[in-house]
């Protein structure tokens, strides 16, 4: 879909098509971003307006100043999180994007921990399922991520003790054999040194201060039906915009 750019001000609307452009491939990262002069002379604004494209790129994250070179293309490391991607199959699409890929790392029964338990609703020590998962781009690792599920869904779907990509992802399968289906979450960033066992998958080193969201997820009956906790691979940034009246 063309993106109608008509009532945006002038550096923002070359500021957008420049964007599209990176988006399909027409400028690569490493290639220089348009100079001001350039873009006075094809748009035909004042120095003032072309001066302003520049900045905008940079806060979007399509590019970043190098000294001595100039305004240099640059491609965002987006972040696709758990309940995003939810939200992607609820809507009939793909929970991946186009250069995604997902890598199961492993999935099985183990005790409840603390934390855990009390996201769940259950005794510290309770059997929990856990499913751990890699999701990478073409820009490396997007996340590592681990869900807890209650042991009691063990028999409803054998499926979650099984280390291979799930359709419908784990809400969908839940949803699928209990008619559980998740209708409230919490998402909470915070900042957590990485564990040894992500550490390898991450693809650095443990202790090191990472990004993490971390997720609740509840059914229509109030009652918790999975815990996620996403590491973040280095380089990457939560961002969220809103309309504002």
């Amino acid at each position: 879909m063309v993106r109608d750019l008509s009532g945006l001000p002038p550096y923002q609307r070359i500021a957008a098509q420049i964007i599209e452009r990176i988006e399909s491939g027409d400028l690569q990262p490493g290639d220089r971003v348009p100079s001001v002069s350039q873009i006075m002379d094809t748009e035909g604004v004042s120095r003032a307006t072309a001066a302003r494209v520049p900045g905008v790129l940079r806060a979007e994250g399509y590019a970043t100043a190098t000294p001595g070179v100039g305004t240099i293309v640059t491609k965002p490391k987006k972040l696709t999180a758990g309940a995003d991607r939810l939200a992607k199959l609820r809507a009939g699409s793909p929970s991946l994007g186009d250069d995604e890929q997902v890598q199961i790392l492993d999935a099985g029964l183990e005790p409840a921990s603390q934390e855990v338990a009390d996201a769940l609703g259950l005794d510290p020590g309770a059997e929990v399922i856990r499913r751990r998962r890699r999701y990478l781009d073409r820009t490396g690792v997007v996340t590592v991520s681990a869900t807890w599920i209650s042991g009691a869904l063990k028999d409803a779907a054998p499926e979650l003790l099984e280390a291979e990509p799930l359709p419908n992802m784990t809400f969908g399968l839940i949803e699928e054999r209990t008619g559980r289906r998740v209708a409230r979450r919490r998402d909470t960033v915070a900042v957590r040194p990485v564990p040894d066992d992500v550490a390898g998958p991450l693809e650095t080193e443990a202790g090191t201060p990472a990004l993490v969201v971390v997720n609740h997820y509840w059914d229509q009956n109030g009652e918790p039906t999975e815990y996620a906790v996403d590491f973040l691979g280095a380089g990457r940034e939560l961002s969220s915009e809103y309309d504002v009246d």
